[in-house]
């Protein structure tokens, strides 16, 4: 019995850190997809840099430079994983976990200057086209296609918990499609001798681009403003604060993200007949189960006619 007893203690504990540190540490499974994806991609820039110049095609040389934003894009994603999960240290009393939120709005500007010059290029060529070497250009980009779809694939698990690896996940399937483009306009250049759908294609590929990544940088945006992160019902956890036994109002309730992937709350409750560490652990308890929140610190007031109880909603 005591065996079976330390047992599922043991058993729950590690439960409970575990769910804890899946979420928290989403980004650490995917180191070897970082690794490996930045390797196979470096290697595909440089393919696409030398056969685009070769060949002449400015659409498999911007194909290189959006690789490479991308290349840029996963090394930051990737700081970004490693330094949220660096532990709280003087100053910086959240770790570096924030971090992730910078990086995700890096690559979403990344991505924009990418599009963006590979717009420019476009347009130059379409005043006046130049001749492409058709079948170079389809063997590099196809291989572009398969090495940015392997890639995307290795991200394609873990773009729900968090943005950076949705903003990887996002560079990756945009940079397949843009090979495709690539392949594509090249085919149909050999076959018509029609020039400019070269630059065309390429400014089709760059609308899609920012298509892609305005979400990207909205959510960066929203989360650098310290906004509740998407999915979050405030109203929901105003309602399950108010209901908690015991509590006769609330105010200041604050819901903000610490990383892409972790959330804290602070509020203050008006509990006119206090309130106990039990309640205190298993309302954080239900807010972490309920609503994904893995921070919550409550500031309980005994007297309904404090200061605080005054302040409307709306002042911070």
């Amino acid at each position: 019995m005591g065996s079976h007893d330390h047992h599922g203690h043991h058993h729950h504990d590690h439960g409970d850190h575990g769910h804890g540190h899946d979420h928290v540490h989403a980004p650490a499974n995917f180191g070897k997809a970082f690794a490996l994806g930045i390797t196979l991609n470096t290697a595909l820039v440089v393919a696409e840099a030398v056969y685009g110049y070769l060949g002449n095609s400015t659409a498999l040389l911007a194909d290189a430079g959006h690789n490479l934003s991308d290349v840029l894009g996963l090394v930051v994603a990737w700081g970004a994983s490693i330094a949220a999960r660096r532990a709280p240290s003087g100053r910086f009393t959240y770790g570096f976990r924030a971090s992730t939120i910078l990086a995700a709005l890096a690559n979403a500007v990344f991505l924009l200057v990418a599009s963006g010059a590979i717009g420019w290029e476009a347009i130059l060529r379409l005043r006046e086209p130049q001749p492409v070497a058709g079948v170079t250009v389809m063997v590099v980009a196809g291989i572009g296609i398969l090495i940015n779809g392997f890639t995307a694939l290795l991200f394609a698990s873990g773009r729900k918990d968090d943005i950076n690896i949705e903003g990887a996940y996002l560079h990756m399937a945009a940079d397949a499609a843009v090979s495709l483009g690539v392949v594509v306009s090249a085919a149909l250049i050999i076959w018509t001798g029609w020039l400019w759908l070269d630059p065309v294609t390429s400014l089709v590929i760059c609308a899609t681009i920012l298509w892609s990544t305005t979400s990207l940088l909205r959510g960066s945006i929203d989360m650098s403003m310290a906004a509740a992160p998407k999915g979050t019902d405030l109203a929901a956890i105003r309602a399950f604060l108010l209901a908690r036994p015991g509590v006769s109002a609330i105010h200041d309730l604050h819901v903000w993200p610490i990383s892409t992937t972790e959330t804290a709350l602070t509020c203050h409750l008006v509990m006119p007949t206090g309130a106990g560490d039990a309640f205190l652990m298993e309302t954080a308890q239900l807010l972490k189960a309920t609503h994904r929140i893995g921070h919550t610190t409550l500031q309980i007031e005994t007297h309904p006619d404090n200061g605080c109880a005054l302040a409307s909603d709306d002042v911070v």
